[in-house]
């Protein structure tokens, strides 16, 4: 005979906060979780323009991977010079190395939609579905890292459907960039 259910020793709540932090820590680091979400935005936005343009999926690819490289430096770059202009200091590498270090989560923001984009290539998706899909993948991200936000901060509804609201709205942003240049 089966053993009875044992009950849980957390409450749903606890349970539901605990599996969002560690769904949270996996997607979004702890240590520079907005610029993972600045990653995920830009690039998202870089694929809505770009809906399938390109010759290739490899340049499609190509393009978005650079333009993410490009904006993780120049954050970065852009970081570390306001920096020095202000506090009047030099520059070493190990002030350039640490910035590029932290910054560095906005690769992991933007290899959302770019992973989309390459799934979708390799499950045969035309190039402009292809995009389309990496365009959503970033839309249905924000939304859901907004949810996760809620989880973890114990939001009551009212506040989870703000967060969500605005979740969704970045989202709609990006959409809206698709439709107006296509």
């Amino acid at each position: 005979m089966a053993e009875p259910l044992q009950p849980a020793t957390q409450p749903p709540a606890g349970r539901v906060r605990r599996l969002a932090d560690g769904v949270a820590e996996w997607v979004l680091p702890s240590g520079n979780p907005a610029g993972a979400i600045y990653g995920l935005i830009v690039i998202g936005a870089l694929l809505a323009a770009e809906s399938g343009r390109h010759e290739s999926y490899l340049d499609t690819f190509a393009s978005a991977a650079i333009a993410a490289t490009l904006y993780w430096v120049a954050h970065s770059y852009a970081g570390v010079l306001g920096n020095r202009l202000r506090d009047r200091e030099r520059l070493t590498p190990g002030v350039l190395l640490h910035a590029l270090g932290r910054d560095v989560t906005l690769i992991r923001g933007a290899a959302i939609p770019l992973l989309a984009l390459a799934v979708a290539a390799i499950t045969g998706a035309s190039q402009e579905g292809a995009v389309t899909v990496a365009v959503w993948s970033a839309i249905v991200s924000l939304a859901a890292f907004e949810l996760l936000a809620g989880l973890r901060s114990g939001a009551s509804r009212a506040e989870l459907a703000l967060e969500m609201a605005v979740g969704i709205a970045m989202g709609l942003a990006i959409l809206a960039l698709k439709i107006v240049l296509h």
